[in-house]
């Protein structure tokens, strides 16, 4: 990546010193080239004129020798000179797992804040957080497992494509039977079913309701 940044940077570098333009529009021209390329920015020494529009470059070599250095390094920093690095090591490994949580809580499964008042509705909303998290984790290694080209969050958007929907049917004698079903899959969706050794439920059988008697269901004419 930073090779790429580099060759990229020198390329726009070059065309920007041959470019006519005024002192005030040349900076905002270096600063979209600094946002784009970084990486490699930190690694250039410019210097512009103080009269005009033009500048030098180079590659700041002692720079470039220390970042190849540290290449396949991980810094941690804390305050905790006396604990032992292992297990600082684990502490941050820990943490990173609880900002994930987080993110997906978020993001994937787009959890919101709820502001309940009473303590049962709060631990209510703290359990089903915390079992749709474990359903997606679960998700997640059943994928990694047996469709290791998808993520969890890939997954999710062709179920969500799946609807279900009340089919309302009159009948002769004025009452109604309503059909429960779901629409058909995607061939992709029947793919991935097949790979996780998955199957979408049974159709659920017809219900009978009667219009005179405000939507009520009929009991005794419930099909089987």
């Amino acid at each position: 990546m930073r090779r790429r940044q580099m060759k990229w940077l020198w390329k726009r570098l070059r065309q920007l010193t041959a470019m006519e333009v005024s002192r005030e529009e040349m900076p905002m021209k270096l600063g979209a080239a600094r946002a784009k390329a970084p990486a490699a920015w930190r690694l250039a020494d410019i210097q512009m004129d103080k009269d005009s529009a033009s500048f030098t470059f180079s590659l700041n070599r002692k720079k470039l020798r220390k970042v190849r250095r540290r290449e396949g390094r991980y810094l941690l920093r804390t305050n905790l000179a006396e604990e032992d690095p292992a297990r600082l090591w684990q502490y941050y490994t820990q943490l990173t797992a609880v900002e994930e949580a987080f993110k997906n809580l978020k993001d994937d499964l787009a959890l919101r804040p709820i502001f309940h008042k009473e303590e049962h509705r709060i631990e209510a909303h703290i359990f089903v957080s915390f079992l749709a998290y474990c359903l997606y984790i679960t998700l997640r290694r059943r994928l990694h497992a047996l469709a290791p080209g998808l993520t969890a969050r890939s997954a999710l958007e062709k179920f969500a494509a799946v609807q279900t929907i009340d089919v309302h049917l009159p009948t002769t004698d004025g009452r109604e039977l309503i059909l429960t079903r779901y629409t058909q899959p995607e061939p992709e969706l029947l793919l991935l079913l097949k790979r996780m050794k998955l199957t979408l439920p049974p159709p659920q059988p017809p219900k009978i309701f009667s219009t005179a008697a405000k939507q009520t269901p009929c009991s005794e004419d419930l099909l089987a």
